[in-house]
């Protein structure tokens, strides 16, 4: 049988299946829509760069992992799925729950472990969840969140109320053992899971050259039957024409499919990480030329759907929004003693 092919880079799946095909009008989108692109990717990174201050300052503890280069990938993803469908993901996930909806004071007061989080202070950065939203949590143990998506997905299965789980995971964590195990059963049970690989090349320090004997992710699932698309996730169009196609795939009851989203993270893994395993120049080579806001900007700007003083009032209105966010962050109270108790199976 011959194999399938990635739609983005040629390459073999070596599934036997066809990788899904895109409709070529999903890379197109009006200018309505593209500038909501831009606002909610401006949102996550001055939202980010906000945390990095106030962890800087000591109002942010423990680990703190930001998304910054990474956001044309949740919101093009986003974009493509529906209300009652699920997302979860791992520690990076503070630009995941701004994309599901979640509101930013409730994200900052999170991370400054306040009771006006959205997990009551408890859960801090990597641990907050929405049952509203569809978002069920950022997880701190790699790779331990696509076995529970995989989960998800089976009960959708199970449930036939045709809804489909993102389970988001980074290249260091699509070398666990249970992402293989997760893959296995969703394929075997056609789970309608999409397996969203956030290729930013460097895992938690080492390239993914020097790490993986199969660097080409979207080909992991290959020996299961899953077939996988390499992305470029830099370009929200193309992001979100993927995920297009790939949540038509699951809904038709085709099983799970991989989307290795390749993107790039400009700060390091943690706030602790000085990032010297590549040099500054690589960075700001990225950012002139793949930065996901500033093409999404230009596009806006080439289409003539808004001008240089619209787009300068968005991040003035978005500056507000995460200055009010840190400000609600720092005065809400801290959580009340008798919380230690509650949230807790006994």
């Amino acid at each position: 049988m011959a194999a399938a092919k990635s739609q983005a880079t040629g390459k073999k799946t070596g599934s036997g299946k066809p990788a899904p095909r895109r409709r070529a009008a999903s890379d197109k989108v009006d200018g309505e829509a593209l500038l909501e692109f831009y606002r909610e990717m401006l949102l996550i990174r001055r939202f980010e760069e906000k945390a990095g201050q106030m962890y800087g300052m000591g109002l942010i503890g423990g680990f703190c992992h930001l998304y910054i280069g990474q956001e044309a990938v949740v919101v093009g993803m986003q974009a493509a799925i529906e209300p009652g469908d699920q997302v979860i993901t791992g520690y990076r996930d503070h630009g995941h729950m701004l994309a599901t909806g979640m509101a930013p004071k409730g994200v900052m007061a999170e991370l400054t472990g306040r009771a006006g989080g959205l997990s009551k202070g408890k859960g801090g950065s990597m641990h907050m969840f929405s049952h509203e939203k569809g978002f069920y949590g950022g997880h701190g143990i790699v790779g331990a969140q696509v076995s529970l998506g995989t989960g998800l997905a089976f009960a959708n299965k199970y449930r036939g109320n045709d809804r489909v789980a993102l389970a988001y995971f980074g290249d260091g964590a699509a070398n666990q053992g249970q992402v293989y195990e997760s893959f296995n059963m969703a394929e075997l049970w056609r789970l309608p899971v999409i397996y969203v690989i956030e290729n930013n090349q460097y895992a938690m320090g080492t390239s993914v050259g020097r790490a993986s004997a199969q660097p080409d992710l979207h080909l992991r699932g290959e020996s299961f039957g899953i077939p996988g698309v390499q992305v470029d996730g830099m370009d929200v169009l193309k992001v979100r024409a993927a995920a297009e196609e790939a949540v038509a795939h699951c809904r038709a009851g085709k099983g799970p499919i991989i989307l290795e989203m390749m993107t790039y993270r400009y700060r390091g893994h943690s706030m602790s990480d000085p990032a010297k395993y590549r040099s500054k120049e690589e960075v700001q080579k990225v950012r002139a030329e793949q930065d996901p806001i500033d093409r999404a900007r230009q596009m806006l700007l080439d289409g003539k759907h808004v001008d240089e003083a619209a787009l300068k009032e968005i991040d003035r209105a978005v500056k507000e929004v995460v200055a009010e966010a840190a400000e609600f962050a720092q005065t809400s109270p801290e959580p009340a003693e008798e919380e230690l108790y509650t949230d807790i199976l006994r």
